[in-house]
């Protein structure tokens, strides 16, 4: 894409990834303008999102989401029983972009979600946005006692390339212990 391709999917919208029988879901901050342009989460071709979820043993095989996720992809993570949404529903080209009022509207908006599917595990990838949107200034990663919705809670690293000391072995480490409390590992 050309950076006015990008810049064309400003405030767009993606919608949810999530199936009947979710056990694991996964939250982002918000969508990047790539992911907005191929409607797929963590669509950024330097994003790690998959790898780790590849080496973690989440998924059974590589998603090729830069172009956009095929149906199939689709079908994959749902039948493995994984979900993705976002705390902020708009499209950014940076998180950094999102108001603090936002991220709480997105919390509220978030709980109501995880109690209308009930997935078994909720992994929200980044811990400033978490904060913020939860009011836990003080929230460390790892899984928090409190759980949110009925579910069982994570607080895992977010896996976009700006999170420089995050790799892809150290978020398929952090990715498997909410996925195996989901019974997907």
């Amino acid at each position: 894409f050309t950076r006015a391709e990008l810049e064309s999917f400003v405030g767009a919208t993606v919608d949810d990834l999530i199936g009947p029988d979710c056990r694991l879901l996964f939250v982002g901050i918000n969508p990047g303008l790539w992911t907005a342009a191929t409607m797929t989460h963590f669509a950024y071709p330097g994003n790690r999102f998959y790898p780790a979820l590849l080496q973690a043993g989440i998924i059974e095989r590589e998603i090729d989401r830069s172009a956009g996720m095929s149906d199939e992809d689709r079908r994959h993570l749902v039948g493995r029983g994984i979900g993705i949404t976002n705390v902020a529903q708009r499209a950014t080209a940076k998180a950094s972009e999102l108001t603090k009022q936002e991220l709480i509207d997105g919390g509220v908006q978030l709980r109501a979600f995880v109690e209308r599917h009930r997935p078994r595990v909720v992994a929200i990838a980044g811990i400033t946005a978490y904060r913020t949107a939860f009011a836990e200034p003080k929230a460390v990663a790892g899984e928090h006692p409190d759980g949110m919705g009925g579910s069982r809670l994570w607080i895992v690293p977010n896996p976009s390339g700006l999170n420089a000391h995050e790799t892809v072995d150290s978020l398929a480490v952090a990715y498997a212990a909410p996925a195996r409390a989901a019974g997907i590992i």
